[in-house]
Formats: C-alpha cells, sequence, structure tokens
C-alpha cells in the first residue's frame, strides 16, 4: 500500500497560537491539493515552546487546539498528527502527539516519555508513562516526539511490535541538526521502518531550529528533505518496503535480547 504524507515545517511563533493555527490553515490546503492522505506537524506547533505559560495553552484532548485539530482533519477529510500541550485529567501538563482520522476521530495519543531537560520540560511537563502502537489502515503506525529520537530502544520496542512507520514532531536545534538528520536515518535502518520527522524551524537568536524534516526509508534513503525555510514537503511511502526490507536483512529475528 502506498500512502501520500506531507509534513508541515513552520517557525512555531511562541505565544501567538492564532498565527500559528493561521499558518497549518493554509498549509493544510496545499497539502491537501497534493492530495495528502496524512499531514504531520511540528512539535508543540501552536505555542511553541512557551512552557512557563503553558496553562494559557494546554487544552483537554476535546478542546482547545486538540478540538481544532479534529475539525481541521475532519474539514480536509485527512489524516493529521502533531504535537500539544495537554491538560491531563491528573491536572498535570503533557507534551501530547496525536492523530486524527479523517472524520476528525482520535486515532492515536501518545504523551512525550522522554523530556528534554536543557529545555526544561522537565520543570513544566509530565513524562508520559505508555507505549503503544496503533493499528491503521496503511498498517501498525507509531508516535515519537523529538527527544525520543535519542532513544533507539523505544524505536526497537516498535519495530518488534511490528510498526512500519513512525511520525515525529520536533524542534530540534539548528546547532545540532546533524544529529537529527543522523539519527533519523539511524532510527529507520536499525528498525527498517518508515520515519517522517517534521521539524520547526525559525525561532529568536540565541534558540534557531534546524527544520531538516525528511522521509527515510526503511533502507535510509532520503525520500525528501527540507532546508531551513517554512515549507510543505510531500513523500509517496510504498509501505510494502518494510515487509521486503524484513525479509531480506533479518535483524528482528536475529535479535538476542536474553545477552543485553
Amino acid at each position: 500500500m502506498s500512502l501520500v504524507v506531507s509534513l508541515i515545517q513552520m517557525d512555531c511563533r511562541e505565544g501567538e497560537p492564532d498565527a500559528n493555527m493561521e499558518h497549518v490553515a493554509s498549509a493544510m490546503r496545499e497539502a491537501v491539493g497534493r492530495g495528502s492522505d496524512l499531514v504531520l506537524l511540528p512539535e508543540l506547533w501552536a505555542s511553541g515552546y512557551d512552557l512557563p505559560h503553558a496553562s494559557q495553552y494546554a487544552a483537554r484532548l476535546s478542546d482547545g487546539a486538540f478540538a481544532w485539530s479534529a475539525a481541521l482533519a475532519r474539514q480536509h477529510h485527512t489524516w493529521l498528527a502533531g504535537s500539544l500541550l495537554e491538560l491531563g485529567d491528573d491536572g498535570a501538563y503533557y507534551n501530547t502527539a496525536t492523530l486524527w482520522d479523517p472524520d476528525g476521530t482520535l486515532r492515536a495519543i501518545y504523551r512525550k516519555a522522554h523530556l528534554f531537560r536543557p529545555m526544561e520540560e522537565d520543570r513544566y511537563l509530565t513524562p508520559g508513562d505508555e507505549i503503544r502502537t496503533f493499528d491503521l489502515p496503511w498498517g501498525r503506525t507509531a508516535l515519537a516526539i523529538c527527544y525520543d529520537l535519542r532513544f533507539p530502544e523505544l524505536f526497537r520496542r516498535y519495530a518488534v511490535d511490528g510498526v512500519v512507520l513512525t511520525l515525529i514532531p520536533a524542534q530540534w536545534p539548528r546547532t545540532r541538526v546533524v544529529h537529527w538528520q543522523t539519527l533519523l536515518r539511524a532510527r529507520a535502518i536499525e528498525n527498517l521502518m518508515f520515519v517522517a520527522g517534521c521539524n520547526r524551524v525559525g525561532g529568536e537568536p540565541g534558540t534557531l531550529f534546524g527544520g531538516a524534516s525528511a522521509f527515510i526509508s526503511p533502507w535510509g534513503d532520503i525520500l525528501t528533505v527540507g532546508d531551513d525555510k517554512s515549507a510543505v514537503l510531500t513523500a509517496e511511502l510504498d509501505l510494502t518496503q518494510v515487509e521486503r526490507a524484513r525479509r531480506k536483512i533479518t535483524v528482528l529475528q536475529d535479535r538476542r535480547p536474553e545477552l543485553y
């Protein structure tokens, strides 16, 4: 099965959700015009990293920018993923990735498990404590968020569970964009899966973000990659490549977890 996916690489302007929503609405029209089945947004795309004011932006999954996302997916009859600040039922704040189907129904949710201390996520947010995979029309799919990319154990868990595509919204800094590019390819190659990473651009002097959003095939091929400017990046993923790659390179069967 093939799947047309678009990444909306954008400057997530801190504390300006209305401006960010306006940008997403416009870019979504462009992505849908390209025939996209699925659209991925960056990490914390509505608010940026304005974590000290999380209470102004965080919402329940049925409210705020989450509800707006569901309505946008329904309006364009397209799958839509990205990460936002969630107000949990426990009163805590989470960095939460969601995936909405073309009817605006929530089909996947993941709360960021690994919080990035250099940006004080651990001070303002609560880490998620559940790892799940999701059976979707094109195959088993998983979500990860930015810093999670540095934890290969998470992606190997996904691969063992049969995931063919992992979606990664991010705000990865320009100073370490080579790490972003290298780790996207590494996670795809070592797990023989498609990886789609949507990174932020822009920012302020001293905290600039690197873009380089990309689609990586199970063989580590870069299908499409962005620069450091706002853009809509689109690729058609042939998901049958995953099964073929895993038959040829039997790394998942050849593991010896009893040794490590």
